[in-house]
């Protein structure tokens, strides 16, 4: 706490935004002012809250919460003080790690499920670099649900509608939002790269410089916030659902992860240019076990939208060299950047548990030492579909990979199972408009 209070008191904080990620990957927590901040050193919360689903239901299995619904200790990780930048008061936010009584890291915390993941590679010597590339929406704003999503208006005065993909002229049309967003990633020491416009209606995507997977999967938790808020500054929403328009492409969360030993060495390239052993048994994990993880993934009904259909959107775990048909991609590179994308999450995946799952699949392969599919050379999209086609087959799947389950803890997956299936209960309780426009009459 030392390092946070002469943080806080050089910069005459007065209140404190303590925070954590829940399943979805928003922010939970709670303000305080920064002296009882100061003086408490944490909160405590129930550690029920992570099993509140996104609607702020519970399912009925319940089984893995403690009956008496007890406390949980969250205490600030000083890594992760940063300014509030669009606050009107001087106001810090501090992501929390959460502790049962024993000081044990609370298993089922999104956080603690990625740092159970990176503590085995670890005990092997590897720490992985990863770089994620996420894409979102700006529209409307959007005050019935019942009405589709519209692009906003630009500075031209009209609407966005012809695909503009890579344009500078459609990404400078929402230029004021843009010019926040950057002020408040670079006050928050967000270590955003380039903002491109992708192909859809007021699409983008903002990539992230590569690094420590806790760290990267803080600032994309940090910069959906940042997004949003300097979205809502301007009149306008920005949403990274994964499929938020029927007629215009999914958003994903592209992630780029390569290895390096403790001193730092690429372990997936080799000195003459080709890939590892370790690189190929990496893909083969994630070629094997991606169907296990897609509901962490893929983790909402919506999110199967993207994934049936839509540009650049994968069908199956084929791998190739520069090849965006296929859902693992390795980039043309030097040994010392080897690295392969996985395109499979959407944008809407809480970015803690999808690095645990990515990293967990390429940690399995390497360990079982699978071999990959031969890589493919034409187009992916001409082999049949080897994905889970919906939230609640892709639940089934992650409930009956034990490797998985080991590698991410098993009361997690009861816990993550329980939400989702709940969710998508939920979901299947509601009747559609298409539903009443095609079988009212006619069936």
């Amino acid at each position: 706490m030392d390092s946070i209070k002469g943080w806080m008191e050089s910069n005459r904080i007065t209140e404190v935004e303590c925070l954590f990620p829940d399943f979805t990957g928003n922010a939970r927590g709670k303000i305080i002012p920064a002296n009882k901040f100061l003086r408490e050193g944490g909160m405590r919360l129930p550690e029920v809250i992570f099993t509140q689903t996104v609607t702020g239901e519970y399912p009925d299995d319940d089984s893995m919460i403690d009956p008496l619904e007890r406390d949980m200790q969250l205490y600030p990780d000083p890594n992760t003080i940063r300014f509030v930048p669009w606050a009107l008061e001087p106001t810090a936010q501090v992501i929390h790690d959460c502790f049962d009584v024993n000081g044990k890291l609370i298993d089922i915390a999104p956080r603690s499920v990625l740092r159970r993941v990176l503590s085995f590679y670890e005990k092997q010597g590897w720490k992985p670099v990863v770089a994620p590339e996420l894409e979102f929406y700006l529209v409307t704003r959007n005050e019935d649900p019942d009405y589709p999503l519209m692009p906003p208006v630009g500075r031209n005065g009209r609407p966005e509608t012809a695909r503009q993909s890579f344009s500078i002229d459609a990404v400078n049309e929402f230029d004021p939002i843009f010019e926040d967003m950057y002020d408040y990633c670079e006050a928050q020491e967000l270590e955003v790269d380039t903002l491109i416009h992708e192909s859809g209606a007021a699409q983008m995507e903002i990539n992230f410089l590569h690094g420590d997977a806790i760290d990267l999967a803080d600032q994309v938790f940090l910069f959906k916030r940042t997004m949003r808020e300097a979205a809502h500054r301007h009149g306008i929403y920005a949403t990274f659902m994964a499929k938020p328009m029927s007629n215009e492409p999914g958003s994903a969360m592209h992630i780029h992860q390569s290895l390096e030993d403790m001193n730092g060495h690429n372990l997936f390239g080799t000195p003459d240019g080709g890939n590892s052993e370790l690189f190929m048994h990496f893909i083969a994990g994630l070629q094997k076990y991606t169907p296990a993880v897609t509901a962490l993934l893929a983790p909402n009904v919506n999110s199967y939208r993207r994934l049936t259909f839509g540009e650049s959107a994968p069908r199956n775990v084929q791998w190739g060299v520069e090849n965006r048909t296929c859902g693992l991609r390795v980039p043309f590179s030097d040994p010392s950047a080897r690295r392969v994308e996985n395109r499979f999450a959407g944008a809407d995946a809480n970015p803690y548990l999808a690095l645990a799952a990515t990293l967990a699949c390429g940690y399995l392969g390497m360990m079982e030492k699978l071999e990959p599919l031969p890589e493919m050379k034409s187009s992916a999209y001409e082999l049949p579909y080897s994905l889970p086609r919906s939230l609640e087959e892709a639940l089934s799947h992650l409930e009956q990979c034990d490797p998985i389950k080991e590698m991410l803890g098993e009361r997690f997956t009861r816990a993550f199972v329980a939400v989702k299936r709940k969710e998508y209960e939920t979901y299947f309780g509601v009747i559609s408009r298409w539903e009443r426009e095609f079988l009212l009459l006619n069936v």
